[in-house]
């Protein structure tokens, strides 16, 4: 890539900003960070460029150790040859820096949620939707009454979507030793959020009554 790209003249730009401002701000912290990290939350959330964990909590470089992926969707355990990323990451978040809580956190207008509702990428050719088609089969199943009762177009059957997506993940989560091990004595909590990109609300999950209610 050439180094006269105006987009990558934009994010250098951006990088003179951040070095000459917040980092030079926060240098004590960057020098603490860079003998280790000991974040408390592992946030599990969409690849969406409009909904970035560290801005919409508000938060400090190595508060937060960050999984973002299409839909924000978590597979369950498997032991099967293959290159898990999701598990990967929430293995080392959990056993290794020993997060307290995982946050899934869902969104509006969530673009794989949408594509797992009309389930216009099946068939598709790997390459050409199919990997996106392949990874949002995980909703299929939460995906059946959704279209029944609301059909597989406009908001309020996308925003039921996204929000089953999020119990989905949760879940998965919940399948994997570590996470059964942990969360009955206290020691990791999960958390289900969704963020509202249209008003700015955060919403949070009472696993109790499967309610979204406003954070």
């Amino acid at each position: 890539m050439s180094t006269d790209s105006s987009h990558l003249h934009g994010l250098v730009d951006g990088y003179h900003r951040f070095r000459e401002g917040h980092w030079e701000e926060e240098r004590e912290r960057w020098e603490r960070l860079s003998q280790g990290q000991s974040p408390k939350t592992m946030i599990i959330a969409c690849s969406d460029s409009r909904v970035d964990p560290a801005q919409i909590f508000d938060v400090s470089p190595g508060e937060l150790f960050v999984v973002r992926n299409v839909a924000a969707l978590v597979p369950p355990f498997e032991t099967s040859p293959g290159q898990h990323g999701v598990s990967a990451a929430l293995e080392f978040a959990v056993q290794f820096l020993k997060v307290k809580q995982v946050v899934v956190m869902g969104h509006g207008m969530c673009g794989g949620c949408q594509a797992a509702l009309t389930q216009d990428l099946h068939g598709n050719r790997l390459g050409e939707g199919g990997f996106v088609a392949n990874w949002i089969d995980m909703l299929d199943e939460a995906r059946e009454p959704i279209a029944a009762e609301l059909g597989t177009s406009g908001r309020t059957a996308e925003r039921a979507m996204e929000l089953a997506a999020v119990k989905v993940s949760l879940a998965n989560l919940r399948t994997f030793p570590c996470i059964q091990e942990k969360e009955p004595t206290g020691e990791l909590e999960l958390r289900g959020a969704y963020f509202a990109i249209s008003d700015g609300v955060l919403y949070l999950l009472d696993e109790t009554s499967g309610e979204f209610r406003p954070a």
